[in-house]
């Protein structure tokens, strides 16, 4: 099954790094998050994952997403504390109706759901089964109709389970027609351990597409193994024109072992460009962005191309 036949002219970047990436590196302060924020923002970055509220016993380095969200509240003529940047969607990660209430409260603009494809993954992770998962979800949508903000939903385990190993594709579809006839307006794909390769990337892609509109998927793959790029390539020309990425290849997922990083923002939008495919992404902003975060962390930036480009 062919879908599309031809590539976009245009992919929307789904920044994960604030909060995925985050995550699951040393914790930082509230104000490096802030300045990467707003340099990702700043470097055309349309939607940003800007933090997540979770329990801060299970992931303390997303404590302080209150904290991060109200520094992005909309601000008026009299308030300047905002770095809010108009044009730009900042959204939340939220596990529960707890979840949602406190992103709400914080002014989230839109937040993110997550199920799994796997059902000993979703037990590790969400300490739940995939249907007890679902079960949880429909508070959390209604409220969000409710409330008119915007639900984005997330299936980890598309290629492949720390756990299990192989993972059907009949289920990952299944799990994404859920989501989507749910009321999640997007449904993010991830390979959660980076063990995909080109041909299943597609086939996956492909007959989740059958039952949820392609337009309506995001290609969220880890580079575990090397392989993001070539998933990515391999999926283009089936109408999916969203790719989620973390700048500077931070973070990975802490539940999943050997899972050591998302695939670099940096990395995707050299090969978009490359490939006559748009983003409205400054490349050097975004690199510089990476560059200054790595520092903060100590480590080496994640994105090749970053290491290869000059930034004088």
């Amino acid at each position: 099954m062919r879908l599309a036949n031809s590539l976009p002219t245009h992919v929307s970047i789904f920044e994960v790094g604030a909060r995925d990436g985050l995550q699951n590196e040393k914790p930082v302060t509230t104000e490096d998050k802030l300045t990467l924020i707003e340099q990702l923002a700043d470097a055309g970055i349309k939607r940003i994952e800007a933090g997540s509220f979770v329990s801060p016993k299970w992931v303390p380095q997303m404590a302080d997403s209150k904290d991060v969200f109200t520094a992005l509240k909309p601000n008026d003529l009299q308030d300047q504390s905002s770095i809010r940047k108009a044009g730009v969607v900042y959204s939340a990660l939220t596990p529960n109706l707890k979840g949602l209430e406190l992103a709400l409260d914080a002014g989230a603009d839109e937040v993110a759901i997550f199920g799994a494809a796997s059902e000993t993954f979703s037990q590790r992770n969400i300490n739940c089964s995939i249907e007890e998962s679902i079960a949880r979800f429909e508070p959390v949508m209604a409220m969000a109709k409710a409330r008119n903000i915007p639900v984005r939903g997330y299936v980890s385990c598309v290629l492949g389970c720390p756990y299990e190993g192989d993972i059907a594709i009949d289920e990952v579809a299944r799990v994404s027609e859920i989501l989507y006839k749910m009321g999640c307006y997007e449904i993010s794909l991830g390979d959660t351990i980076g063990v995909g390769t080109p041909i299943k990337a597609r086939n996956m892609v492909e007959a989740v597409a059958k039952l949820v509109p392609v337009k309506k998927l995001a290609l969220h793959f880890h580079d575990t193994y090397g392989q993001a790029l070539a998933n990515i390539q391999a999926c283009l020309d089936t109408g999916i024109s969203v790719i989620d990425s973390s700048v500077a290849g931070l973070g990975g997922c802490p539940y999943a072992k050997g899972a050591s990083g998302n695939l670099a923002t940096e990395d995707v939008v050299y090969m978009l460009h490359g490939m006559g495919i748009e983003t409205g992404i400054d490349l050097h902003k975004l690199a510089k962005a990476g560059h200054q975060i790595s520092q903060v962390l100590g480590r080496q930036n994640g994105s090749k191309v970053a290491q290869a480009m000059p930034l004088d």
